[in-house]
């Protein structure tokens, strides 16, 4: 079931950089986990600023390959506690294991490649030109 449009999904990227950014100071990450969490978050800003781009023509849409970008962060972040060494049970296991929970639902839930025309104030949807 495909649920979040292109806005929503936008919005969740903002999210999800801001997550990042955020994730190894509540956490107390430092090291590899807290560079991989950044350069993560430079990922999902450069992918929300490319929806936001896009979503100024008439057909919002999310493409197929910021979904190949977000379900390759998906599987590196489900193995990077075996590749980097975190032990069980420490915070930046609990962090990565968790962030790749939500930006998997958050794939399995968006609509890659489905246009559907942008909205107008009233609710009615867009002309067709």
């Amino acid at each position: 079931m495909r649920i979040i449009n292109a806005r929503v999904h936008a919005l969740l990227d903002v999210a999800f950089a801001l997550a990042f950014v955020l994730g190894p100071l509540v956490f107390g990450l430092g090291g590899s986990p807290a560079i991989v969490s950044l350069v993560i978050a430079v990922v999902f800003v450069v992918l929300a600023a490319s929806e936001w781009r896009g979503r100024r023509r008439e057909a919002a849409t999310v493409s197929v390959p910021h979904g190949l970008i977000e379900l390759a962060i998906v599987v590196l972040l489900a193995v990077l506690p075996r590749i980097d060494g975190y032990s069980p049970g420490s915070p930046a296991r609990t962090f990565v294991w968790a962030m790749a929970i939500a930006v998997a639902v958050v794939w399995l839930l968006t609509g890659y490649g489905e246009t559907r025309p942008l909205e107008r104030a009233s609710g009615a949807p867009a002309p067709r030109v």
